[in-house]
Formats: structure tokens, sequence, C-alpha cells
């Protein structure tokens, strides 16, 4: 006799990974064991501390949150809805939960017992290798080797994977070498170093090693006193230096450091240390050509010094990010290690570019970047929006102190642009004489938009609203931010106007509960998801966190978090509304990843049935929101 409520689990399962990866029969073997479990609204599934349960769940229909509680501060890491998978892991180790699950409305759960699926997924490697990875969205690491292999017990035997080939390669070396003789003063040599920001000199003869020096030589010597600062560099170095010939590997240097205790290799045109020197090698080289670790990442950029390298970095930093979205983790860790990764980019251009001016500022300056990369929230290859402010001076000088800023901007947008960060297409860029001012230009021009509101002003407001210093003096950034807040005190007029704009975009879906399309153009019959999902519920957080005068906080969805604190009566909508704004996120990414564009167009046809759901749900919220805006600013029809 069949058992058709196994056979209804079994065919919901198999739409969802890592489900999906199983034989019919072991799909319906696992779907026999299933426990159906009913939770209501605000029923707790498993707290953080409880002991692990004999079983992990998959959310058949409604949504679980999963919360970390810390410093009597309670979190929202991720929500789960159809078809997602929690509570794993009494898989991995016995040890208490370490987050908690919670039904963020009535739901269904599938409740699978481990017993019963862990014979079938150590046969399977694949399956387990995504409910590893899935796990290791809690871990520091999301690449970490040391949880691969391991999912059971150490002594279990896995399938293996493909033999990973990496520490077969070329080591990359460094042939711009930094050198010295060996009668250069070691004051000379730290100077040398700060300057050129690296941690080893090569003390050459004729272009033949003879040693090499170091930070931790200066700081064991001359810091301690062993040997005065102005000594011969040659009593310090260590000698002789050990050499390789160009096509030594990457094993083959790590083997060699860890042999001599040494962090750096010389190579050599034959590979010793009589013949003429080709370039270096770091530990530092190694660890950074070894993965997309992003403190590693940070130092490299850090040390980059050509647009190319920079590029080669930035590709390595999308491999991260689509690494982290494939192990699912959650978008507020995302996002924070993408802005900074980022940051640190568009710091490292504007260095350079002060660098090939050669000349320094006239007076203290910030660079501002606005939109999605002030919000924190570029992830994808989008185009820049940036401006600059600049300290007061003399009308005599505004000119040529503006002159100076103009070119600085020229050569950094040129930079980001060969990066991969493309132009925008409407020149709001710090390189348009409109956007680099001196900070009492800026306050006229924000004075001019927030007075007479029309149109143009609110977009303008809008972007500028959303910024974030990635360079330069944060006094005058914060003076901008008091002049705005003091303008929008008890400006009804202002931010009404926007509050009108947010809600221009209405709901996306339309009167049968179908997407609103486009209708023409080149994306004709394309769901553009900017401008009807993730416009509106970041106009609606802009709006609302500047009616309570909340500065510094540019990121949507801490936005909205941080409006759950201060209106408990609208809470619940309001972490909806967090919720959603990462969840567009997300979606938006994958899909710019998937086609390599920016994502904003999506083909509808393909989308799987879930993914519709889950967009669904996140413009019922945009909805709710926007309605809160009509109410509470009075707004009774678009302007």
């Amino acid at each position: 006799m069949k058992n058709t409520i196994a056979e209804r689990i079994a065919d919901f399962l198999k739409r969802f990974p890592p489900f999906d990866l199983l034989k019919p029969h072991q799909l319906l073997d696992i779907s026999r064991e299933v426990k159906v479990v009913y939770v209501q609204k605000g029923d707790t599934i498993f707290n953080q501390g409880d002991e692990g349960h004999s079983q992990f769940y998959v959310v058949q229909k409604g949504a679980v949150a999963i919360q970390r509680k810390e410093n009597g501060q309670t979190d929202t890491l991720d929500k789960c809805d159809e078809g997602d998978i929690f509570g794993l892991r009494p898989l991995f180790a016995k040890e208490n939960y370490m987050i908690s699950a919670n039904a963020e409305e009535e739901s269904i759960l599938y409740a699978i017992p481990i017993e019963i699926f862990q014979p079938l997924i150590k046969r399977n490697y694949r399956v387990g290798q995504f409910l590893i990875e899935s796990f290791a969205s809690n871990t520091r690491n999301p690449y970490s080797r040391e949880h691969r292999g391991k999912l059971y017990t150490e002594n279990e035997i896995q399938e293996d994977s493909a033999p990973e080939l990496f520490e077969l390669q070329p080591v990359q070396y460094v042939k711009n070498i930094i050198s010295c003789t060996k009668n250069t003063a070691v004051s000379t040599v730290a100077k040398l170093m700060s300057a050129k920001n690296v941690g080893s000199v090569l003390v050459v003869e004729n272009e033949i090693p003879l040693g090499i020096v170091t930070d931790k030589d200066i700081r064991n010597t001359i810091a301690v006193g062993i040997y005065p600062i102005d000594i011969a560099v040659e009593k310090i170095m260590s000698a002789p230096v050990i050499c390789y010939a160009k096509g030594l590997t990457i094993a083959q240097a790590q083997v060699a450091m860890m042999k001599h205790k040494i962090s750096h290799l010389c190579i050599t045109k034959d590979g010793t240390p009589n013949t003429k020197v080709l370039g270096i090698v770091s530990e530092h080289d190694i660890i950074v050509s070894q993965g997309n670790n992003p403190a590693v990442l940070i130092k490299a950029i850090e040390r980059a010094n050509k647009s190319k390298v920079l590029k080669a970095i930035h590709e390595r930093i999308m491999h991260l990010l689509n690494g982290y979205l494939q192990q699912n983790i959650p978008m507020t860790h995302v996002s924070k290690i993408m802005f900074e990764l980022n940051d640190a980019t568009i710091k490292r251009v504007i260095e350079r570019s002060l660098e090939k001016i050669k000349t320094p500022p006239p007076v203290k300056f910030a660079w501002m970047s606005l939109g999605s990369q002030g919000r924190k929230e570029q992830l994808l290859h989008t185009d820049q929006d940036n401006a600059i402010v600049f300290e007061d001076v003399p009308e005599n000088k505004l000119e040529a102190t503006k002159a100076y800023f103009l070119e600085l901007a020229k050569l950094v947008n040129k930079g980001l642009n060969n990066i991969g960060f493309d132009y925008c297409p409407a020149d709001m860029m710090a390189r348009n004489p409109n956007y680099t001012l001196s900070l009492q230009e800026w306050k006229k021009q924000f004075t001019e938009w927030m007075t007479s509101p029309g149109n143009d002003e609110i977009l303008l407001c809008s972007i500028f609203f959303d910024y974030d210093i990635s360079y330069g003096d944060v006094w005058l950034t914060n003076q901008i931010s008091d002049h705005i807040f003091k303008l929008s005190e008890n400006n009804q007029l202002f931010l009404t106007a926007l509050a009108s704009s947010s809600i221009r975009s209405a709901s996306p879906l339309g009167f049968f509960r179908q997407f609103l399309v486009e209708t023409n153009g080149e994306y004709k019959d394309f769901f553009d998801l900017k401008k009807r999902a993730i416009m509106p519920i970041t106009d609606a957080g802009r709006v609302l966190i500047l009616q309570h005068k909340i500065k510094n906080i540019n990121n949507t969805a801490e936005r909205f978090e941080k409006l759950a604190e201060l209106e408990p009566q609208n809470r619940e909508l309001y972490l909806s509304c967090s919720y959603t704004a990462k969840a567009l996120l997300k979606f938006r990414t994958k899909q710019g990843l998937l086609h390599n564009d920016t994502g904003r167009f999506i083909e509808l046809d393909t989308l799987s049935k879930e993914e519709k759901i889950k967009l669904k749900r996140c413009f019922k919220t945009i909805n709710d929101v926007q309605e809160l805006i009509k109410l509470r600013f009075k707004i009774t029809a678009f302007l």
C-alpha cells in the first residue's frame, strides 16, 4: 500500500538542495521517517544553549527566524522560508545549539531524523558537501579546510574530491626589488622600508645578493639596544640568502621557509647566491596567493601599486562573494565584509592618485562614496557615485583649490573604472564640478535642495543622504550631516515631499497578483528589481530614519532595525523590512553573479516557483511599509 503522505513529502523535498541530489528511492525512504511539525507564530523550535535535537528541520510552509543573543541583545541572523534547512548542528558535533530558531509566522516543518539521514549522505559526497558548507556559514571562514571531510567523525571515510593542484603552481615573485648596499646605515634602511611600505630590503653588490634585512632583524638588534641605529646594515643582515631559480612551486617555497625558519626567499638567475637577483618571495605573498580570506585581501589591496593588481584582487573579491552566497552566509555579515573590501580599494586608488599628482592637497578634504556603497550595500560591480568636500578657502583661492581636487577626482574616477567600477551614466561623480565643492558650497547646495524640494532636488537629496566617508577628514562630512539634520528639523514640506517620493513606485505586483514588468525598451518583459523593489524599501528606510533625526546609520537593514527599537509598536513590520532589504540584496547579487551583470533586470521565466514566492513575500512588506508612510505623512496621492 502506498504511503501518500511520504510521497507528498518526497515531492516537496526533491525541489530543494540537497535532496534533489538523492535517488528517488532514497528520498522516499527518508520521507517515510519524516515528522511533520506544526508551530504557531512566536513558538520556539529550539533555544540557544539547548541540547541538540535528534533531527534537523526543513521549512515546508511559513518562516523561521534564526537568532543569536549576545550581551543582552538578540540579533536576527537570517530567516528561513520554504525549502530552507536549519538546525544542522547535531549533524556535526554533540554540542548545544549556538543559535535560536523561532517561528516568525504560522509554519509547517519537516523534522528529518539524523539517524536515518546520516547513512545516506555518507555515501553521497555532494549532499554531505552541501550540508557542511551550509553549517560553515557560522564559521569564521566558509572555505575552511578544517571542516571538509569531517562531517561525522574523524575516522569516517569520505568520497575524495578532485585533487587540488594549487600548491604545484609556480610561485609569484616580486620583481621590483628594494635593495641597499652592505654599508648603508640601518636608519636609512628603516626609512626606506617605511617609504616603500615593505618588510624587507635585499642587500646586494653588483646585482648579487649578499644578505637580507627584515623589520624583525631591526626589532631584535636595534630596538633592544644591541647596536646603534646608524650602524651598517651588514652587521644585522641575515646571510647567506636562501636562493632558488624561477619556476619554484608554492609547495617548495612553503617547505623551504619552514625548513630554514625564514620568511623570505630570493629568486636568482640560476638559483644560487652567485648570480643576478631576479626577484623576492615573501611568506605574505604566498598567503595572499592561497585564497580569498578577507584579511589577506585587505592587506593585498593596501600593498597594490598597479591598477591591474587591484583589478585582479577585485575579481577574487567577487569569487569570495559568490562563495559566501553559496554557503548561505547571513547578508548582514556579507555586506559588511564587502563594504570593507570595496572601501579599502577606493582608499588605495585615492592614495595612488595623490602620489601621481605629487603635490599634497592644499587643504583638508573628504572623499564621499554615495548610493549603495555609502549604504554598505554595494556587492556587485555597479557604477560609481561619489563626491568631494574640501575645507573652505578665501574667494581668491577657491578656483585653484577646486582645480586641484577636480584633477584628483579625474584620476580616482579613472582608476576605479579601470578596476571594474563603471562610470556613472548621469556623471554623478567627483570629476563633475557640481560634485566637488567646498564645505560652504555644499551647505548652500543642500539648503537650496531642501527648501525648494522639486522632483530633481528630492532625487539628489536621496542620493546624498546615503554617503560614507572613504578617505579624508571626517569633520567635514560631519558638518554636512549636522547641516542636513538642522534643515530637516520641522521642515514638514521637505519630509512630505521625500515621503511622497518614497512611495512613487507602488507594490511590484499588479491587480491580478502578477509581477509588473517593463512594457517596452531593451528590457521589455523583464522585471526591474532595483526600481520596483530595492529602491522602494531603501527610500522608505531613509525617510523614516530621517524623521527620527538619526544620523550615521546609512545601511537600509540597519535603519529598519534601529526603527524597530524606536517604535516598538511597529517592531514586527520594521524587522520584516530589514529582512526584505537583505533578501532583495541577496537576490540581486545572485542574479548579477549568475549573469555577469548588475542583477537589476530579471527574466522571470528563469526563476523557480520558490524564488517567485520569496519575492512576492518581500513585496507584501514593501506594500505594508508604504501604507504606514501614507498614513504618517498624510499622503493621499502621488506627487
